[in-house]
């Protein structure tokens, strides 16, 4: 079995275990007592802080331990805001950012706090210019990754920090997928990390506040890590995670060249063996072992359950692989195909015959749930028909609510694809069923209530060379309109 899924949670380093094992025979006590096994405790929790602050670029005294990543980025964003609830309340985050971050903007929003967030580019990173005209005189905090979670896209972090230095506002960093790597430039003020990213144990997360920072923890009062993490610490998961950072970070350099190579060959390879495909995120500032792409005419849960057989474990950002059925965040504020989305996340130590033997079996994956699908194998299927999809009379509506049109809608030479009450990516599997029936200029009308298809039938124009010529609401749903013009 090959673990492509490092992204969401690092196999556990092997000096992550050494050094939990070892410290679980003297890290049980209370390190804030004064009797010889509190000491010895203590002893091991400073030099784990000392060893994390090295590695974030930080004080030791400006380093909390929290229970997780999500409850640093929590206590992070609340702290600050907080702090700074006398300047205003505005927050500004990028539109890509981790769920925790966003939920935090929410629950700030939902108490009447106001939030900005700044879109990205295709590559899924800000531009510094339009983040930094998201400051005002009222922002209290702004808030930018490291590097994207589902792509692998860096961001600009110093050239947006020297922005918010400059607006004196500060900037959270949350540096979860990155900090293994190295550490994070520029002038940040707070930053986050989670120690299971870079193979420590879970349960451990870092929250690092730089001096001079106005910060007011939020929650009844706890002595505990300078009153901003509350509860009994966790002191052999926090001495693991922290020699597991130093070792990781130790070989960072080799390791990173040797998993851009193998990444490298993904991105170049899925282009030339499965047909319809789109590498999304940078393709050159981005972490050095994730590649995401998406393919047409398929769905992602499907594919994530024939990888898994075949014995890859990967992950997707499909809304297909959703209980919500939305298309992830991220994609859809990037503006890319959401379907049949597959992320590679390379754990350390990934040998080049995984890689060699998963893209091997990628295109037959592919090529199979297309099949099912009725896509064909190359995704371009035949001109097959569906009783519930015709070519329409003059002046009769496309469907409810799509009346035809001047504008080359439906009408005599449009056709209408009625794909309500069905899932991504059958839509768009069926608008390239017809889009050869229609006249170059002519329009086919795609009908569908997948939010999904908000994305992907603007992806498979830009993908197949065809316009898409906008949309607008029927009754039940959408009506988008495609013009052919290859």
């Amino acid at each position: 079995m090959s673990y492509f899924d490092a992204a969401s949670s690092a196999p556990l380093h092997p000096v992550a275990r050494q050094a939990l094992q070892a410290s679980l025979d003297d890290g049980w006590a209370d390190p804030a007592r004064p009797y010889r096994e509190g000491r010895r405790v203590r002893l091991l929790l400073d030099a784990a802080r000392e060893a994390a602050a090295e590695a974030v670029g930080c004080r030791p005294d400006e380093l909390v331990f929290t229970s997780s990543g999500t409850r640093a980025v929590h206590s992070g964003i609340a702290g600050a805001l907080s702090g700074r609830r006398r300047v205003g309340s505005h927050l500004v985050v990028s539109s890509v950012e981790h769920s925790s971050v966003l939920h935090s903007a929410a629950t700030h929003e939902a108490g009447g706090g106001s939030v900005t967030e700044v879109p990205v580019g295709r590559t899924g990173a800000v531009d510094p210019g339009t983040y930094a005209a998201a400051l005002t005189e009222g922002t209290a905090l702004a808030c930018l990754q490291s590097a994207n979670h589902e792509t692998g896209t860096e961001q600009p972090v110093a050239e947006v920090a020297g922005a918010c230095r400059a607006a004196g506002v500060p900037l959270l960093v949350d540096a979860a997928q990155s900090l293994g790597w190295g550490p994070v430039g520029g002038d940040w003020s707070l930053l986050t990390a989670s120690a299971h990213k870079w193979g420590g144990p879970a349960g451990v997360g870092l929250l690092a506040v730089r001096k001079g920072v106005r910060f007011a923890p939020q929650g009844p009062a706890d002595e505990r890590e300078s009153g901003r993490a509350a509860g009994f610490e966790n002191v052999p998961a926090i001495v693991a995670a922290a020699a597991s950072l130093r070792a990781v970070r130790a070989g960072a350099g080799a390791e990173s060249v040797r998993l851009r190579g193998l990444v490298d060959r993904i991105r170049a390879s899925v282009r030339e063996l499965v047909p319809d495909v789109e590498v999304v995120g940078d393709p050159v500032r981005r972490l050095p072992h994730l590649v995401t792409f998406s393919c047409l005419y398929v769905d992602g849960e499907t594919l994530l359950h024939e990888l898994d057989m075949a014995g890859f474990s990967v992950s997707s950002g499909s809304s297909c692989t959703s209980s919500t059925l939305t298309p992830s965040h991220v994609l859809r504020a990037m503006g890319v195909l959401s379907e049949g989305n597959v992320r590679v996340s390379l754990p350390l130590g990934t040998p080049d015959a995984e890689v060699d033997r998963f893209l091997a079996v990628l295109p037959g994956v592919v090529r199979s749930a297309r099949e099912r699908l009725g896509a064909g194998a190359t995704g371009a299927a035949g001109p097959v028909r569906d009783e519930r999809r015709g070519r329409l009379p003059a002046h009769t509506a496309a469907g409810p609510g799509a009346a035809a049109g001047p504008d080359g809608g439906a009408g005599p030479d449009g056709l209408v694809v009625d794909a309500l009450g069905k899932r991504c990516p059958i839509p768009v599997i069926e608008l390239a069923k017809v889009i050869g029936d229609v006249p170059l200029g002519g329009v086919v009308t795609v009908l569908s209530d997948d939010e999904a298809a908000r994305l992907d039938v603007p992806a498979w124009c830009e993908m197949r060379g065809q316009e898409y010529a906008g949309a607008h609401p029927v009754d039940g749903g959408t009506a988008f309109r495609v013009r052919r013009v290859s």
